[in-house]
């Protein structure tokens, strides 16, 4: 008898001192051995909160999650700098500071807020000349890590009181928010870096829909989301069985009815609401299958 295939996402809560891939290496024995399984974002070692995992078929669906909004409690910790921009590396105090007040802090955070240009940290996964800026940071090379353009939604202060400040981030995708520490510290004039730092949703994705990963297997296949939450950000429409099936051969379809926007990325649904195909619109109505995926068993 096969195995039961298993396609979805699942949230998982991240606890501090793992990488994402160990997460999913821990995930891999709630599912059959061939399972594909895969992150959607990486999180530090240091951080907790929201990792969203794409098991089987889910797994060509992980840029549409990447592309959601991220939400962070992100604790930083002022008059320090760090090599990692973080508490896990080489921290030195900066000497001579005057902390500065609320009214400082409040003010040096709103250029961070809309498009900025970003550098990301040495110990990031961000590539120079090919290879991971983290590698070539243990080896002690030289970085030319160039500014990437980000975008920062909001930045609200929770809690103040040097040396500690908690803010809370909404930002898009690629946002570091290390860096986001580190050149807040620097805008002060006293060094900063993350102390702690949790992801509390991503998209539609909240730590209220995580598991852990002492759960069991049939706590953790009984979470896990469909296939269409992975695209919840897109215009859908529904299709007939047998558009369907010209739609899984390759074949361009009418659209049922007009969009209200001008989109042209659509989720396409069966009749029952699970997710099938992602489509391009075209002139005259029609829906070109860009990723096609398997009838529901």
């Amino acid at each position: 008898m096969s195995e039961p295939a298993f396609n979805g996402l699942l949230v998982v809560e991240k606890p501090s001192g793992m990488t994402s891939r160990d997460v999913v290496d821990r995930a891999a024995r709630w599912f059959p051995r061939r399972t594909r399984l895969g992150h959607t974002g990486t999180l530090d070692p240091l951080a907790t909160g929201v990792l969203v995992l794409c098991v089987g078929a889910a797994t060509r669906l992980t840029e549409y999650v990447q592309r959601m909004r991220k939400t962070y409690d992100a604790g930083i910790l002022l008059g320090v700098r760090s090599d990692t921009d973080d508490a896990d590396g080489k921290v030195q105090a900066v000497a001579g500071v005057t902390p500065p007040t609320r009214a400082q802090v409040e003010l040096a955070l709103r250029p961070f807020i809309g498009r900025i240009a970003q550098i990301p940290p040495a110990h990031s996964a961000a590539k120079v000349a090919g290879r991971r800026a983290y590698d070539l940071a243990r080896q002690g090379e030289a970085l030319d890590l160039q500014p990437r353009e980000v975008e920062i939604d909001r930045i609200d202060i929770q809690e103040y009181e040097y040396p500690r400040l908690r803010i809370e981030v909404r930002c898009g995708k690629g946002t570091y928010i290390r860096s986001l520490a580190r050149d807040l510290g620097e805008s002060l004039g006293c060094g900063g870096l993350i102390e702690t730092l949790r992801r509390t949703s991503v998209g539609c994705f909240t730590t209220d829909q995580a598991v852990a990963l002492n759960s069991d297997t049939a706590e953790v296949h009984a979470r896990l989301l469909p296939l269409g939450s992975a695209v919840a950000g897109l215009p859908c429409t529904a299709l007939g069985a047998e558009w369907l099936v010209q739609l899984r051969q390759g074949k361009m379809v009418s659209l049922p009815a007009p969009l209200d926007n001008a989109a042209t990325e659509v989720a396409v649904f069966d009749e029952c609401g699970n997710l099938a195909a992602i489509a391009e619109t075209r002139e005259g109505g029609l829906l070109q299958p860009v990723k096609v995926l398997p009838p529901r068993s």
